[in-house]
């Protein structure tokens, strides 16, 4: 049994579509939670009352045009309520918050894929985060045609989805430049074949880094 953590663990998963971060950052806090540890498991966007509005218009209804900017507010709205009610008092008690995405996704998407400004990117989540970052970082990085193919295997295709590979490829090749320039707390995880054999690569980073924390 593990023993009460003094100090909350934020951990957060990121990931070209299709990825696998949804299904692998569930099991990890069912693991967790298994191994005695207090765990909120999350995600982004949607994960407030306020949020499953944002997401419905960011990524459901195509009938709404949004430009580069409002996509980027309405993120950040999501983002800034999200830390409000879920991940800091979270963090505050003490447990383990997983996070199926945050703002290393905001840098690669909006940044790197749409190509808007970093600092304006930077400031914008700044206000939203409120000093709340990740401690951890799992990237899971597989080929932008693979994932996709996964992504849309039983369910239409989102509206960050239906974008052109190109994009796509240039959402890949952003994480993997934040992930070099992050001094270690970004974790690239390559995606196997097997979804096993993937989860096992991050349960061992994990698990190393908690022991460590």
């Amino acid at each position: 049994m593990a023993e009460k953590m003094k100090k909350g663990v934020f951990i957060t998963f990121e990931g070209p579509e299709g990825s696998g971060k949804s299904t692998h950052s569930r099991r990890l806090a069912g693991d967790l939670a298994d191994s005695g540890y207090e765990v909120v498991h999350t995600a982004e966007p949607g994960d407030t009352p306020l949020g499953k509005r944002v997401r419905d218009i960011l990524l459901e209804k195509d009938d709404i045009s949004l430009g580069p900017v409002a996509e980027l507010l309405l993120f950040e709205a999501d983002r800034a309520q999200h830390v409000e009610e879920v991940i800091k008092p979270g963090l505050e008690s003490g447990k383990i918050v997983i996070c199926d995405r945050f703002n290393t996704a905001t840098m690669a998407y909006q940044g790197y894929g749409l190509g808007m400004d970093m600092e304006l990117i930077r400031s914008v989540d700044s206000a939203a985060t409120d000093g709340v970052s990740p401690d951890l970082t799992i990237l899971l990085d597989l080929e932008v045609e693979t994932g996709l193919s996964r992504a849309n295997a039983f369910r239409q295709a989102d509206r960050m989805e239906k974008r052109d590979n190109g994009f796509h490829r240039r959402v890949r090749n952003g994480y993997l430049e934040l992930a070099a320039s992050s001094g270690g707390s970004i974790k690239v995880v390559k995606v196997r074949e097997e979804i096993q054999d993937t989860y096992e690569l991050i349960r061992k980073e994990v698990y190393a880094f908690i022991e460590g924390y």
